[in-house]
């Protein structure tokens, strides 16, 4: 098995989004996210390692990335090139905001 060392700090999220893999959407749980990629949770048998991924985290596009490994329905993806920091601050509180708020 092929890893592929992380580059930077991961920020725990959990956050409803969809994903794309082949064409197909697909439903999912954002468990954690970093400026290389992230962890999420979906339905068993939704990809396969290296297959392609998009995925749209509110209202922002993540970078394109692979499935890098997967372990039941629990998928993590290595970003094609890097989400700014400043990205995923927003993404973090704003979550955090709104679970609060309600």
């Amino acid at each position: 098995m092929h890893i592929i060392p992380r580059t930077s700090e991961r920020r725990s999220i959990h956050l409803t989004i969809h994903g794309r893999v082949k064409s197909v959407r697909f439903p999912c749980e954002l468990i954690d996210i970093s400026e290389g990629g992230c962890k999420i949770r979906s339905y068993s048998g939704f990809a396969q390692i290296g297959d392609r991924v998009t995925l749209r985290i509110g209202n922002v596009n993540a970078p394109l990335g692979n499935i890098a490994w997967i372990d039941g329905p629990i998928a993590g993806i290595a970003y094609d090139g890097q989400m700014h920091a400043a990205v995923i601050d927003y993404l973090v509180h704003h979550h955090a905001a709104n679970n609060s708020a309600g």
